[in-house]
């Protein structure tokens, strides 16, 4: 139950995200956004956990911010994945995660 709470929030912080940086991030509308939630919690579950423990020793000499690039990569695969949910390019990718990290941290917070 915990779990779909968590997707419900993500996906609540990803639409919000995505309103934010309009035009240069876009999700159609909120069921996409419940898709890439699911998504991103897949990716962030396999390949995001392999690729912070390959890049621990960066993540500790930048006391942890180096997460919000493996986060930005995330993000740039599901929408390479996805239709209706764009990203232009790294750089609004890594604003989107250090956003949603925001975002949910606060949601968090709220509601759990």
């Amino acid at each position: 139950m915990e779990f779909l709470i968590k997707v419900l929030l993500n996906a609540l912080a990803l639409f919000a995200a995505a309103y934010l940086l309009r035009p240069n991030v876009q999700i159609r509308d909120f069921g996409r956004a419940l898709i890439l939630a699911i998504v991103l919690a897949l990716l962030n579950g396999t390949l995001g956990s392999v690729l912070k423990v390959i890049a621990l020793p960066l993540n500790v000499l930048t006391l942890g911010l180096f997460s919000f690039v493996i986060n930005a990569l995330m993000i740039l695969i599901a929408d390479y994945f996805l239709k209706g949910f764009q990203v232009k390019g790294f750089w609004w990718a890594l604003v989107m995660a250090v956003l949603m990290s925001i975002f949910n941290s606060i949601l968090y917070r709220l509601f759990l």
